[in-house]
């Protein structure tokens, strides 16, 4: 059999009638391509593509959680879209581990690897090798320093951390944001000791700032929407890619469809703008589908 099979050829070899696998095809419900006017199927993808229609009717249906990493504007369209997605923020490499056990329909991840310079994909294969997942973006976000309103204490780069003396606010060790400050801290020739960490991590991203915000801490490291939400200094050090993970078959479930209808309205650009730091040009997108 060719590698590369015609429409009467793959209704022949699934089994369904050409009208079928023709309205399978222009949905876009299976691997197909069309040129000049004929529909083509590559043969292992819709193997593949068959393989995970039988893990499907296996495997029940995660519950409509939303689980990892922590982001405000997340956060804020879950509620507003009524879309019914519950949220459980613990951490990027935590929510993958949720989707890996089937207990959260979907998971916020900002994970940078750093060999690559990319994100999410390589953690994802890591850890759901074989799942049949999707990265979807969720938004661009800029990460870097949260300080005092007109930083008093004059921190302008990341080694500025290692300063005796000056409290920094980190995250939990399983964070997306804990694992790219690691990697900058690296980079700049600083180990974490070096660094005067409060004794108890931040859970969040809004606690970060508010640990800055209160004075409890000299400097946190978050994204610019926080530190503008408590009206404090940010030095910005990366630009980031915040996106969501979930299997692919997931991505047609009521509650994510909903999420992403609201995000591609009016009222979601607005509350981007407003909250400052956010790029979502490509909210919405296939960021990666391993």
């Amino acid at each position: 059999m060719p590698d590369v099979l015609t429409l009467k050829e793959a209704a022949a070899w699934l089994r369904l009638s050409e009208r079928a696998l023709y309205d399978l095809a222009r949905a876009r419900r299976l691997p197909a391509v069309q040129l000049g006017g004929k529909w083509l199927f590559p043969r292992a993808r819709l193997a593949a593509w068959l393989a995970e229609q039988a893990e499907a009717r296996e495997v029940p249906t995660p519950p409509p959680i939303l689980a990892g990493s922590h982001d405000p504007l997340l956060d804020w369209a879950v509620r507003q879209s009524g879309c019914g997605l519950a949220l459980r923020a613990g951490g990027s490499l935590d929510g993958l581990a949720a989707l890996a056990k089937d207990a959260a329909l979907a998971a916020g991840t900002h994970l940078l690897d750093p060999d690559s310079g990319s994100f999410n994909e390589p953690a994802v294969r890591d850890v759901l090798a074989g799942r049949g997942v999707v990265g979807i973006t969720w938004a661009w976000r800029e990460q870097g320093l949260l300080l005092a309103p007109g930083n008093p204490a004059g921190i302008l780069r990341v080694q500025d951390l290692a300063r005796p003396g000056l409290r920094v606010i980190g995250r939990q060790p399983r964070a997306g944001s804990h694992v790219l400050l690691m990697h900058l801290l690296a980079e700049a020739g600083l180990r974490l000791e070096a660094i005067g960490f409060l004794p108890e991590p931040a859970l969040a991203e809004d606690e970060v700032a508010a640990a800055v915000a209160e004075g409890r801490a000299e400097a946190g490291f978050g994204i610019r929407a926080e530190a503008a939400a408590r009206g404090l200094d940010f030095v910005p050090l990366v630009r980031e890619r915040f996106d969501l993970v979930m299997r692919r078959r997931a991505y047609f479930e009521p509650a994510l469809q909903a999420l992403f209808h609201f995000a591609r309205g009016p009222a979601f650009a607005a509350r981007a703008a407003r909250m400052g730091g956010y790029d979502i040009t490509e909210t919405g997108r296939v960021a990666f589908n391993p």
